[in-house]
Order: C-alpha cells, then structure tokens, then sequence
C-alpha cells in the first residue's frame, strides 16, 4: 500500500496503537528495500531491456515520497498531542485534585514522548535504506544532494 494512500493521511492519533501500526505499514517499503532493488535494479544478463537509472530514480522517488508522507504524519501526532496536553494542563490548574485528568495527563506525556522518539527511529530507518539504495543504485542513479 502506497505511504501517502487515503488510509495513511486519517491516520488517528488518538489512539497510540493505531499510530504505531499505521507507521509500521508505512515502513513496509524501507522493510522490503532489498527485494524492491532487486526487482528494479536489472541483473547482468538482463542490462539491455531494462532502463535501471530510470527505474531507480522512480523508487528513489517513491522513497523520498513515503518518507515525507511518514514525518507528516508523526509530526501532525506530535502537534496533535502537545495540543491536547496543554488543555489537560489548564483543567488540571483549575481541577488539582482530579485524579482522571492527572492520569490522562501522564497519558499523553507518555505518548508525545514515543511520538517524539519515532521522529528518531524515521531517522535510523531512512539512513538504513539509503545506504542499501546507494549501494544497489549508485552506478544507475545518483539523487541531487538537497533532496533529502
């Protein structure tokens, strides 16, 4: 499924489980990164009939697409959650000694804090499939240096 489908852009952030599983199958592209080379980056034998820069340049492209497509999404949660924290922080001021918003609060805290990790891991995976990209691709297609 593409990373920028319908289903990915209402990725809900309400709900942590949903966002973790919603990234996972945005991932999926960066997990199957040697198997997607493998189709597009022709073997020896096969070198004539199959244009490999046009073909990387394409997943190249789908890379940066998918990678743009995961930060919206982690970054809209981030924004999403801070929100929602700041509005449990000023019920709590006004509310001290209620004991359901200080645990809603502790809550979101936990979850902006994994949202904010994510943006970390995004970055381990993408320079993890880069790298696999360049080593594949890199007599093919070489991206401009500001694309990423």
């Amino acid at each position: 499924m593409a990373a920028n489908s319908p289903k990915f852009t209402n990725v809900s952030c309400a709900d942590f489980a949903q966002f973790q599983e919603a990234l996972r199958e945005m991932r999926m592209i960066d997990d199957k990164i040697i198997y997607n080379l493998n189709k597009v980056v022709p073997t020896t034998s096969f070198k004539g009939q199959v244009d490999a820069s046009q073909k990387c340049e394409g997943f190249y492209n789908e890379l940066t697409s998918a990678y743009s497509s995961r930060e919206r999404v982690i970054k809209r949660c981030i924004s999403e959650v801070s929100t929602s924290i700041n509005h449990l922080k000023k019920q709590k001021d006004q509310t001290p000694d209620d004991f359901k918003i200080m645990k809603d609060l502790r809550k979101q805290q936990r979850e902006l804090r994994l949202m904010q990790s994510e943006l970390n891991i995004e970055e381990v995976v993408k320079d993890r499939t880069l790298k696999v990209f360049h080593e594949k691709c890199r007599s093919h297609y070489v991206p401009p240096k500001d694309s990423l």
